[in-house]
């Protein structure tokens, strides 16, 4: 047995951290069990909202055996109950409230006091599952697959399921005039729902999809475009910070259906809006080449997303000097060119990010090369 216990891998020890807490909190009476949520949600927000103070409060009692479902629980020390997290001190030094948590949740799960202990313990496990489960919408089932050798899957997959036409929630559907009830049989159910275009439905979440496979925009402004990168930057932040609130939620299939779902998502929405704003940087830099409006110099700011980050980023380098010079498009191919000699060799980035980044300044290249 002891053999066995070592050549056990990571992710068992967590899937069996995991099943063990989430046994003891289905084994708690439903007060303590609705107790415990409604204290998730206190600490769940005050992580997320970044708070500088709040009040974690201890159930009166708990079960400490997962076995004894509905057994006598052991009371918890009145004097103990109630916990304060933050301070001045921690505001002025602007300390992060969700490391706070975590070591206060680890102090007391580290209580002599086995009611103490497993009360933490709980708290922990309830405001994780309620981050998961109850602060992020559920999505489509997605298939992704990787654009070549890349690690991560971005890229729909051919053939991928889409919904068929239905009537569903104005939130998740655009609506469409069905042309067989035009028909004097028509049996009259009313206006035809279709979630989305096609292409946004074959996403996590299409509500958030900003543009089609050809980079389009499908929303109405590019702002418009960003906020919805900005809303699943935040789902993918919500995730982490539960994770990093309970490692073992690595091992709940809605985390592991949520974030696979989503992370996919936002890095090809978000290699999307910055090769749109590179090809708008492009149009600009000929427009005002036509107008003699570049012949003072020219620095460029090209955007990428930067897929271990998840944030967009700019590649900042220099086309032509400050000074008197006219502008020539074999300008910006030179440096294009001499850009991607330095990307290719820039460990800092990851590989894939390099690739996305290097296809930019190809396009750059290609732009002026004629």
């Amino acid at each position: 047995m002891p053999a066995q216990s070592q050549s056990r891998s990571p992710a068992s020890h967590l899937r069996e951290e995991y099943d063990t807490w989430q046994r003891l909190f289905e084994a708690q009476p439903a007060i303590v069990e609705r107790f415990l949520e409604g204290q998730a949600r206190i600490l769940a927000d005050a992580i997320l909202q970044r708070q500088s103070q709040t009040r974690l409060t201890l159930p009166d009692a708990v079960v400490i055996d997962p076995s004894n479902k509905g057994g006598a629980a052991e009371k918890v020390p009145a004097e103990l109950r109630e916990q304060m997290i933050g301070g001045l001190l921690d505001r002025i030094t602007r300390a992060d409230i969700g490391v706070i948590i975590r070591e206060r949740l680890a102090e007391l799960e580290q209580s002599p006091n086995r009611a103490v202990a497993v009360s933490a313990g709980l708290l922990r496990h309830t405001t994780a599952i309620y981050m998961v489960r109850g602060m992020l919408p559920s999505g489509r089932s997605v298939t992704y697959i990787p654009d070549d050798d890349e690690e991560t899957p971005t890229l729909p997959a051919p053939g991928a399921l889409e919904a068929e036409s239905a009537i569903t929630a104005a939130t998740d559907a655009i609506a469409e005039e069905d042309e067989s009830r035009k028909a004097p049989d028509a049996d009259g159910r009313g206006e035809l729902l279709v979630p989305y275009v096609p292409y946004a439905r074959k996403f996590y979440l299409p509500r958030w999809v900003a543009f089609d496979d050809e980079d389009r925009l499908l929303v109405n402004s590019v702002a418009e475009a960003e906020a919805h990168i900005a809303s699943m930057q935040r789902f993918i932040g919500v995730l982490h910070a539960a994770v990093s609130l309970a490692p073992y939620m690595v091992a709940d299939e809605v985390y592991q259906s949520k974030r696979y779902g989503m992370l996919g998502q936002l890095i090809n929405q978000g290699r999307a809006l910055a090769r749109y704003q590179t090809r708008e940087i492009i149009r600009i830099i000929k427009q005002r080449a036509a107008a003699n409006d570049l012949n003072r110099g020219l620095s460029l700011s090209l955007p990428y997303f930067d897929d271990q980050d998840l944030v967009m980023k700019t590649h900042n380098f220099e086309v032509i000097p400050g000074g008197r010079i006219m502008f020539v498009p074999a300008f910006v191919v030179r440096a294009s060119l001499l850009e991607q000699a330095k990307v290719a060799q820039d460990t800092r980035l990851s590989p894939s990010t390099r690739k996305h980044l290097l296809a930019e300044l190809r396009m750059l290249e290609q732009a002026f090369a004629g």
